[in-house]
Formats: structure tokens, C-alpha cells, sequence
């Protein structure tokens, strides 16, 4: 046999969690058939429910029961939930409507004429790492060493071999 609404609800106002499963139980298809009435969306509904029966668990000591039942209470709060959520939607859906999309970065697409970049690739990543920072961006070399997790006197030495790589790459392609 169904316990009562109001025996339960004497539990939920002695911090009994179970009986407030038993109430959920008892009413979320009712109150998410008004949520959805009033939302349309599926998942806001369920939002709104949720809410509804959150607020019901905070607010116990203050909810008015109607013919022993927090029902009318719970129909009541899931209305407010959902306008709030219709409320927040519409804003968001303005704000992204007036919100311009982002301008795509332009490809940057410049004719290597002299080669560096092709001689660069040819070089092995942890060279290119250092001739990246150091030659291509400006970074000391100590800031470099430090990106990298590589000792100031590591960096110099692969500088100095990128530096003579590239220098004898481009001169092959010069001589082609």
C-alpha cells in the first residue's frame, strides 16, 4: 500500500533522503509533462524537474503543502525553473546571434624564394626547435634553453650545427 504524501513528507522534514526518492518517484512523470508543456525541449524539462525537486529538499522547512501533498508546490517551482531556462536560453541565443563568427586567419602563403624554409625541414626537429626560437622568433638563447629543458651550452651547439647545415644546403641549392 502507498504511503501518503503527508507521512512521507513528515520524513523529508526529519532530513530523511529516502522519502524524498519516494516523492520523486511518485511525481517527476507529472512534473515533467508540465516541464514539458512549457519548455518543448526534452532536456530542459529534465532540467527543470531536477531544479524543482533540489529546491524542494532545500527549501522543506518552508513549503506549503496543499491537501497533505507538496505536488502543487513541486507543478509551481518547475514553472519558475522553466521560465528561467527559457529565459537564459533566449539570451544566449541573442547574444550568439549578434555575435559576429570569428574572421578565419588568412593562410599565410609567401614564395620561399631563397629555400630557408625547404632547408630548414631538411634539419632535425631538435635543430629546427633551436632555430625556430632563436633565429626565427628572437629568443635569447638562455630563454630558448629554457623552453626547451636543454642546458644554454646544448642550445649553442645545435645552433652552430643548424647554422653550418643550412648554410651548406643553401649553397647546394644555389649551385643548382
Amino acid at each position: 500500500m502507498d504511503v501518503p504524501d503527508e507521512e512521507l513528507w513528515t520524513r523529508v522534514l526529519s532530513d530523511d533522503p529516502g522519502a524524498l526518492a519516494e516523492l520523486f518517484d511518485r511525481h517527476q512523470w507529472r512534473a515533467f509533462d508540465h516541464a514539458r508543456r512549457l519548455l518543448g525541449a526534452r532536456e530542459d524539462a529534465k532540467d527543470a524537474v531536477s531544479i524543482a525537486f533540489f529546491e524542494l529538499w532545500r527549501k522543506r522547512g518552508k513549503v506549503r503543502l496543499v491537501d497533505g501533498s507538496p505536488l502543487p508546490w513541486l507543478l509551481n517551482t518547475v514553472a519558475y525553473a522553466a521560465r528561467n531556462l527559457e529565459r537564459s536560453s533566449r539570451r544566449y541565443r541573442a547574444l550568439a546571434h549578434r555575435a559576429q563568427p570569428p574572421k578565419p586567419a588568412p593562410e599565410v602563403v609567401a614564395a620561399d624564394e631563397s629555400g630557408v624554409l625547404a632547408a630548414l625541414k631538411q634539419l632535425p626537429d631538435r635543430e629546427q626547435g633551436v632555430i625556430v626560437l632563436t633565429v626565427l622568433e628572437g629568443y635569447p638563447e638562455r630563454a630558448a634553453a629554457q623552453a626547451l629543458g636543454i642546458p644554454v651550452g646544448t642550445v649553442k651547439s645545435r645552433l652552430a650545427r643548424a647554422k653550418e647545415r643550412l648554410r651548406d644546403q643553401l649553397e647546394l641549392m644555389e649551385e643548382s
